[in-house]
């Protein structure tokens, strides 16, 4: 929004430019969720106040998941999140730059509440292909004109997902096998029903963002991080010193279900993990993200989940998706 009033400004002006712009920076840095208004002057229209808004949950912003729904079966979309959350490397292929770019950062966002920690070009120069046959992690886009260029190169195991036509070049053929099998099953299931999700409830009086396709693949996939990990905090001990260590063994141990106790052994070696859980030690207070919001919600609940797979993941989210009823 501030580009946008600033590029208006230039178009009439570049002398308007500076006096918004410090009008801005006089202002206070608003809260999550909080508005702020500035004041401003335009010649012709007089004085302006115009009202910027920060969102309550920035890991939305500039996100847009219908263009991975446009472009990916729900079964393909599941493989190259799994095949992500391993760290494994992966090569978007597209003919236009748009997509390219959309389907990559949308599908990063589908990590939240951890972050990619390798290489991340959402399109990669064909000047610069040769990083695709590098052995570390990564997610990459290239155009389909580079495509020739690319079945040449001796790529190490890599998928490679033809955005155009919902295919892959290339693939492992283990991404079905990746995560456990009755929280994939979940997963699969309520992506399948996800606009019938959305329409059932768009009469509530919840907020904005809750009856919106992003809202709610945002809340299918953290519901499948609460499922996995979401004990995580019971498993931060503080020493005397206020140090805080995660006990990694009783972690994982204290998983009833073998099948996602056997991710974890594979996810737990992951950057990503090690990242959210130092955050996590390091703290000198509790995140108080969306993702812990949901945590905190799950661990009240926990005596009550006996139930296993899809109606526990169902349930998880919510009685006419109670989830995003809550106010974030």
């Amino acid at each position: 929004v501030v580009l946008d009033e600033v590029e208006r400004r230039r178009g009439i002006s570049a002398a308007l430019v500076y006096p918004f712009m410090r009008s801005l920076m006089e202002s206070p840095f608003p809260a999550p969720g909080k508005t702020i208004k500035v004041k401003t002057f335009l010649p012709g229209a007089g004085n302006e106040v115009l009202e910027l808004r920060r969102p309550m949950d920035s890991r939305l912003e500039h996100v847009d998941f219908e263009c991975l729904f446009t472009c990916l079966s729900v079964r393909q979309l599941i493989r190259i999140f799994a095949s992500l959350l391993l760290e494994r490397r992966v090569i978007f292929v597209a003919d236009k730059l748009s997509t390219l770019s959309s389907c990559s950062h949308a599908v990063v966002a589908l990590l939240y509440p951890f972050s990619w920690q390798h290489t991340f070009i959402p399109v990669l120069p064909a000047s610069m292909i040769d990083i695709v046959c590098c052995p570390t992690p990564f997610l990459v886009g290239l155009l389909s004109s580079s495509l020739p260029k690319l079945k040449e190169l001796p790529v190490e195991e890599a998928l490679m997902v033809n955005l155009g036509s919902d295919r892959f070049i290339r693939q492992m053929d283990d991404e079905d096998t990746l995560l456990p099998r009755k929280l994939q099953a979940a997963l699969e299931q309520a992506l399948e029903r996800k606009n019938e999700l959305i329409s059932q409830d768009s009469d509530s009086d919840s907020d904005d963002e809750c009856n919106t396709l992003n809202g709610l693949v945002s809340e299918v996939f953290i519901r499948f991080f609460v499922e996995t990990i979401g004990h995580y905090s019971l498993f931060l001990t503080q020493s005397e010193k206020g140090e805080r260590a995660f006990q990694r063994e009783a972690f994982r141990k204290s998983v009833a279900s073998k099948s996602i106790r056997r991710f974890l052994e594979v996810f737990m070696e992951s950057q990503m993990f090690a990242g959210f859980i130092q955050d996590r030690e390091l703290r000198k207070c509790r995140a108080k993200g969306l993702f812990e919001q949901r945590v905190e919600q799950y661990l009240e609940e926990l005596p009550d989940t006996e139930q296993s797979g899809m109606n526990k993941f169902l349930r998880g989210l919510g009685n006419k998706m109670k989830f995003l009823h809550k106010k974030n």
